[in-house]
């Protein structure tokens, strides 16, 4: 068996074709256009290149963004003045805040600091929470867009066994609500679990976001199985994988997702949906 690619960008730019229309009609109806504010703070490579592919996918949907970069020394009181200042804002639906921060600033302070009917990114407490009890609003993006991917291929997942490898606040203590919300059977594996093979071999669907280069074997992949890998490492000869081992994996599953290509496409596309989301709950306030 050799398996389907499931096309992260391809259905991405599905999704953002079909806001862009949206946002379209609301502006052609004399409305203002969503808006996304997008705080980067210091000047990490890798973040600079996230944002940048944020505001382009911002800008393919005609949803405006607006930039606030801040240097590293920024304090975290600085930081949580701005962040006031845009929950007070109506003109703005959305507020970003890349991650990682500098040390001087607390990630979960921030988070909670964001109101949660602005935060887009799905990181809030309250906005997980509802996610537990099955009434979600703003969902965590990754965990979102693998949804999507999954759904796709997928029309119904009840009594399918997933495994959830990795237990982070933003995507796979998410990840693993989201499948249970659609009836599987969900086992979530951390860095203390035990025979990780057995689990994987086991396992429908294979959700692996660990951001550790080629950690899932191609051969613990269950035959059929479905492979979302939201993992994007560098290996020292510059090459880019993911946190399973894809041309063996491949071989075996039935769908797995690239790296790149796959599950990062979707995030920013759910960033988007998040955003015209919040843009409708205001405009009905």
């Amino acid at each position: 068996m050799t398996a389907q690619i499931l096309d992260g960008k391809a259905l991405s730019e599905r999704i953002v074709d079909e806001l862009r229309q949206r946002v379209d009609a609301l502006v052609a109806a004399g409305r203002r256009e969503p808006t996304l504010a997008v705080i980067l703070v210091g000047d990490d490579p890798a973040s600079a290149i996230y944002v940048r592919n944020k505001k382009r996918a911002c800008e393919r949907a005609d949803v405006r963004s607006v930039s606030h970069d801040l240097p590293a020394s920024t304090s975290q009181a600085d930081l949580l003045a701005l962040i006031d200042k845009l929950n007070d804002d109506p003109e703005v639906d959305g507020i970003l805040v890349q991650m990682p921060l500098p040390q001087q600033i607390e990630p979960e302070t921030v988070i909670e600091r964001i109101h949660p009917d602005k935060d887009v990114d799905g990181f809030h407490p309250y906005n997980i929470g509802r996610l537990a009890v099955r009434m979600p609003t703003l969902r965590s993006c990754t965990p979102m867009g693998v949804m999507t991917l999954l759904k796709s291929v997928h029309s119904d997942m009840r009594g399918m066994n997933a495994l959830v490898v990795g237990a982070s606040n933003h995507v796979g203590r998410p990840m693993g609500l989201e499948l249970l919300m659609e009836g599987c059977t969900v086992t979530t594996a951390n860095s203390q679990t035990r025979n990780l093979p057995v689990l994987a071999l086991q396992a429908d669907i294979v959700v692996v976001a660990v951001g550790r280069p080629n950690l899932v074997k191609g051969e613990w992949i269950k035959e059929g199985a479905t492979v979302a890998d939201v993992g994007i490492n560098r290996l020292p000869d510059g090459r880019i994988c993911g946190d399973v081992e894809y041309a063996v994996a491949a071989e075996r599953a039935a769908w797995i997702t690239p790296v790149p290509g796959g599950v990062g496409p979707m995030t920013v596309a759910s960033l988007l949906q998040n955003t015209l989301q919040a843009y409708e709950t205001h405009s009905k306030s």
